[in-house]
């Protein structure tokens, strides 16, 4: 930069051809964020001559910003305040003789920064040794200000950059890995395939961390499914959330089936300038999609990156299919189970089906999570399962119970929790319960304990209105389908006796889905 020879003679710096300017070319164009450096000495004239000679550097396509500060404390607000500081060229002695090295043990010390890197710049080499400062201070560089030339400066500064671009690519691989381990466990969890991708969508944007302040708007993407030769549209990100139709455009494109089959040509990712696109087939034919786009051009470091998240995205996508068969499967044994016992005791076809949906909306609905919800829906069909030990002269009798049959017709409760306790899975553990508790009452006179309250399970508690609303509504082998304004009157007539008043609320304010139900699964 200049030359320090005596405190009384002139600043000096050599003339060059390019007026002081310094470049090394890039390819990203885009106006970057400059990197930051930080001037930190006492005198004026340090500060003017460093910013004359640096006006024009540019490194790796990025521009400088210098900032100013005239003492050791004034240097430590700025560290404190703008943790992405590069470079600090540090004067030694500013308002005491150690104030250089004072904010060095700050720095690396207090704010835990090892990324920066410091120059350390003395007029007096006597008061701070060189082996003594490299030796018991974490610094990059030691000039004596009367060594420090304009070529030397330039020189100091880019391995400076260089090594700061280098420890913070490291660390961003570090974090990055992190990351990808963390993002994997949450992702193995999610059994339902929208939050999954839903999920995977963000866990991309998240992994490629970009810098929003070197763009002009964040990254847009989305998540698709091709199944059936129909795409469904599943996540959204930036400017698809309002123009969702651009993507059904996209899709048809030529371009993106150019790049499909580039992608699947390569382990099923394709990455261009400005996009990514990942393909994830699972084994009986469906195709899915992650595309991102708007991007900064992607370092080689972000596409490894991109590519491990990538591997385990595929293996969850399998799992999430193989579970969803799994699911599917027992949820049809389930249900066939269940439907046995309504076709013996000659009850309405779909009555289980139209149980298990509509305890899963009110489930939802009170406050249960979605994994909850979905078991509830499993289980429920299982209610009446009991049934299957009750004699047919019983279960299907056209005419008023005496009260000896209804005992026995109340012992069903008993019966399928015995079929259904052995078991530890948790479906079966849920629909255990449910058996046991769904005539339990709300005001404690149901059977066959006389639970009340919250005593009740509220699996149980959800499945018992949703029971109570099908077999009203529909015709059973003792009485006739009641007209819908009954029914609703008799639910609430029941609020705070037979249900919790919590879940009546609940039925009445989604009333229009619980219709939807019905007349999807008629019978």
């Amino acid at each position: 930069m200049l030359e320090y020879l005596r405190d009384d003679d002139e600043l000096l710096f050599p003339e060059s051809d390019d007026d002081g300017a310094f470049f090394i070319e890039s390819h990203d164009h885009h106006e970057a964020t400059p990197w930051k450096i930080v001037i930190a000495d006492d005198e004026d004239e340090v500060h003017t001559m460093t910013r004359m000679v640096l006006k024009k550097f540019i490194f790796d396509g990025k521009k400088i910003e210098l900032i100013s500060a005239y003492s050791g404390q004034e240097t430590k607000d700025i560290m404190r305040e703008q943790p992405n500081i590069a470079i600090v060229l540090l004067d030694v002695v500013m308002e005491n003789e150690e104030s250089g090295l004072e904010v060095v043990k700050y720095i690396r010390e207090e704010l835990k920064n090892p990324f920066v890197r410091i120059i350390l710049r003395t007029g007096q080499p006597g008061q701070a040794p060189e082996d003594d400062v490299i030796r018991n201070y974490d610094i990059n560089d030691y000039k004596s200000k009367t060594e420090l030339t304009v070529q030397k400066l330039y020189t100091s500064i880019i391995a400076s950059l260089r090594s700061y671009i280098d420890m913070r690519t490291i660390e961003k691989s570090r974090l990055s890995m992190e990351n990808i381990l963390s993002v994997s466990r949450e992702m193995f969890k999610l059994k339902r395939l929208n939050p999954f991708v839903d999920f995977v969508l963000n866990a991309y944007i998240d992994i490629l961390n970009f810098n929003v302040e070197e763009r002009d708007q964040g990254v847009s993407g989305f998540g698709a499914i091709l199944r059936a030769h129909k795409y469904q549209i599943v996540s959204l990100a930036g400017e698809y959330f309002t123009n969702s139709d651009k993507i059904l455009g996209f899709l048809a494109s030529d371009e993106f089936h150019h790049e499909l089959s580039l992608a699947k040509a390569n382990n099923g990712i394709h990455f261009t300038d400005t996009s990514f696109l990942g393909v994830f087939p699972s084994s009986d034919g469906i195709e899915n999609y992650i595309y991102l786009n708007e991007l900064s051009p992607l370092k080689e470091i972000d596409q490894d990156m991109i590519k491990i998240l990538s591997s385990n995205v595929a293996v969850a996508f399998d799992n999430i299919y193989l579970n969803k068969e799994i699911t599917d499967t027992q949820k049809e044994v389930l249900y066939t189970l269940g439907e046995i016992v309504e076709f013996r005791s000659k009850e309405t076809a779909n009555h289980v089906r139209r149980v298990a949906e509509f305890s899963y909306i009110l489930a939802l609905e009170y406050g249960l999570s979605e994994s909850e919800a979905d078991l509830l829906r499993m289980a429920s069909p299982m209610h009446d399962i009991g049934k299957i030990g009750i004699q047919d002269t019983i279960l299907t009798k056209p005419a008023k119970l005496t009260d000896e049959e209804f005992e026995i017709i109340k012992s069903h409760t008993s019966i399928g929790y015995d079929i259904l306790k052995r078991s530890n899975r948790p479906i079966m553990k849920t629909a255990a319960t449910i058996a046991l508790e769904h005539h339990e009452r709300w005001n404690g006179n149901g059977y066959p304990f006389g639970k009340k309250g919250e005593e009740i399970d509220i699996m149980s508690r959800i499945t018992m209105i949703a029971d109570v609303y099908d077999a009203l509504s529909h015709k059973r082998v003792y009485k006739a389908a009641w007209d819908d304004e009954d029914v609703y009157e008799e639910i609430r007539r029941q609020k705070g006796i037979m249900f919790e008043p919590k879940i009546v609320d609940i039925f009445f304010e989604h009333l229009d889905r619980i219709l939807e139900i019905k007349n999807k699964y008629p019978g």
